[in-house]
């Protein structure tokens, strides 16, 4: 009886072409066109022999291709470029293209916004509910924007910047970014340390270095493709999403006051327009804005401006829906904190918080409370840390390993705590930095989308283009009025 053997050559040819399709899966970055490091020797060498010694040999002897598997990765893509072209309908198809506006949506709920929102609840009741929802709408807009970008070039805002502006003011623009993403760090870093050092009832410094080490190992999840880092991240903001719904079902509120004010601009004292600043820098996010055009930028293969129109109007509504439930989170927030307000208004830390929920609304509100803010912490490190690497590699096509740069951005962190510096007004300072820093990203955005050579037949409109610049004054004007306040130039 013959018995029919595969040519080597197609063999040769298959693994070839799998080896190339796993190596560019591996890039670091959640988008495919960053440049960061690959997969680390030794995980690649467990990868090999557990393929080997799992897989069962093929009829004619020889072993079969490990690398013939597609990764999740690889799987999305290949779904995403189906429902683009019309070929997949239905769920599978929606949750393909779902991921880059999620893994976002983290910065809107990090640490920072912990603080800030514990403080306006704590001091001022409902009264700055208003900045809350405002700030999420301009951060919705313009995350909307930064992935039209990416969809549309097929490059990032940092790359689009280091093109068209002058050598020393692309450096002066990576050197504002960079000084944002490590005070976006300190508090990410920092308030998820406190959670950890609350739940484990352990050190501060213990509690960073143990949130240090879990930010290393989830990292390593990036040399496993974009796919698997967007999922553990939309887990944890579900886990911080069903925290907050949770503890508005603890927590009493006054809801035709809380819609009032959600409606009805007020400025309590003078002394409010800090907190209003660091609500504004706490967000809308510089780094989000610069990631969430990576994110987008190669996601899946477009082959024409149809698929382009298609990619974006979907990728409008998974904004709409993740910064709506960011939003809503952030407001539950202020909700929760303003639990506070009138007996408690001094509680304006995290600790605080934490202590004070237990007698108020019993154990389980205070526990909720700490593992919401231990997700927030890790899923916000994570996407910082990921937003670094665009930044540098964008404006100045810098590599640097994921791990030093998660050292570098983790020492000032160190530093501050080690000084015996207040963590409250520390993580309160450094949203208020990344308010300063925002004006900077938003321009730029505007500028780039409304040049016809960029962006072809979906560059910005004027009226749209009108709307963005009064955003980017209202940011502008709550800057200088604390510039102002500081000078003594206005009451604070």
């Amino acid at each position: 009886m013959l018995r029919l053997h595969r040519p080597r050559s197609r063999i040769v040819s298959r693994r070839s072409h799998m080896v190339r399709r796993r190596s560019e899966d591996r890039l670091p970055v959640l988008s495919r066109s960053s440049h960061a490091d690959a997969e680390p020797n030794a995980v690649r060498a467990i990868d090999r022999i557990v393929a080997q010694a799992t897989l069962t040999p093929e009829p004619d002897g020889s072993q079969p291709l490990a690398d013939s598997l597609p990764s999740l990765s690889e799987r999305t893509r290949n779904t995403l470029s189906e429902t683009l072209a019309g070929r997949r309908q239905g769920l599978r198809g929606v949750l393909a293209l779902t991921g880059p506006a999620l893994v976002t949506s983290v910065a809107y709920v990090d640490p920072g916004n912990y603080v800030t929102n514990i403080q306006a609840g704590a001091r001022y009741g409902y009264a700055l509910l208003w900045v809350v929802l405002l700030a999420n709408l301009i951060a919705m807009f313009f995350q909307a924007q930064a992935a039209r970008l990416g969809i549309v070039t097929g490059r990032n805002l940092a790359e689009l910047s280091r093109d068209r502006y002058p050598p020393r003011m692309v450096v002066a623009m990576w050197g504002l970014t960079e000084a944002a993403a490590m005070a976006t760090d300190l508090a990410e870093f920092v308030g998820g340390a406190v959670g950890l050092a609350l739940l484990l009832h352990v050190a501060l410094l213990v509690g960073m270095v143990a949130m240090g080490v879990l930010t290393m190992l989830l990292l390593g999840l990036q040399g496993r493709g974009f796919r698997p880092l967007e999922i553990l991240i939309a887990a944890l903001v579900s886990v911080i999403s069903v925290s907050y719904l949770g503890e508005l079902m603890i927590a009493p509120a006054d809801w035709g006051a809380v819609l009032r004010h959600s409606l009805v601009p007020s400025l309590p004292e003078p002394a409010a327009i800090t907190l209003c600043i660091s609500l504004v820098g706490a967000t809308v996010m510089p780094h989000a804005i610069y990631l969430h055009s990576s994110l987008t930028q190669d996601r899946a293969p477009l082959r024409n401006d149809a698929e382009r129109a298609r990619m974006i109007r979907f990728s409008d509504r998974e904004v709409v829906f993740a910064l709506v439930t960011a939003g809503l989170v952030n407001m539950a927030m202020v909700v929760m904190a303003a639990s506070f307000h009138g007996s408690h208004s001094g509680i304006d830390s995290l600790d605080g918080a934490y202590r004070t929920l237990i007698p108020l609304l019993g154990r389980a509100a205070g526990l909720i409370f700490l593992l919401s803010l231990l997700a927030s912490g890790l899923s916000s490190s994570l996407v910082a840390t990921v937003a670094g690497q665009v930044v540098m590699q964008g404006f100045v096509a810098w590599r640097i390993p994921v791990w030093v740069r998660r050292l570098l951005t983790m020492l000032p962190s160190f530093v501050v705590i080690g000084l015996g510096a207040d963590v409250t007004q520390s993580l309160i300072w450094s949203q208020v930095v990344l308010s300063f820093v925002l004006p900077l990203p938003m321009a730029t955005l505007v500028l780039i989308a409304r040049d016809p050579r960029v962006m072809g037949r979906f560059r910005m409109s004027g009226r749209i283009a009108a709307g963005a610049w009064v955003m980017v004054g209202f940011v502008a004007l709550l800057n200088a009025t604390l510039l102002l306040q500081t000078a003594g130039v206005l009451p604070s």
